[in-house]
């Protein structure tokens, strides 16, 4: 049996903040920040580089720019408080 990796504070917050805005019908976040390490903005200890896939029927109809957007301003906060990079993957439902 293969023991998944525990996510972290910052991924948890994030999870709960991109459920409840967006009501994804997938939601995938890979703390990346081990690759990251010596790179500008990481810090020892992680929680810093983030991969997101997202599908989300919000993103219907909204182009790549505005989906980034709009992810970015709901994770203000943690972007302010130490996230330093996110790699998006955002798509509606059937895209």
């Amino acid at each position: 049996m293969t023991d998944l990796p525990t996510p972290t504070a910052r991924a948890a917050r994030m999870e709960k903040i991109l459920r409840d805005h967006f009501q994804p019908t997938v939601l995938e976040i890979v703390d990346d920040s081990a690759r990251h390490s010596g790179h500008s903005g990481a810090a020892p200890g992680g929680e810093t580089h983030f991969n997101v896939t997202l599908v989300s029927a919000t993103f219907a109809g909204l182009s790549r720019v505005a989906r980034s957007r709009a992810v970015h301003d709901i994770l203000s906060q943690e972007l302010q408080n130490g996230l330093h990079a996110l790699a998006l993957k955002l798509r509606a439902p059937g895209e």
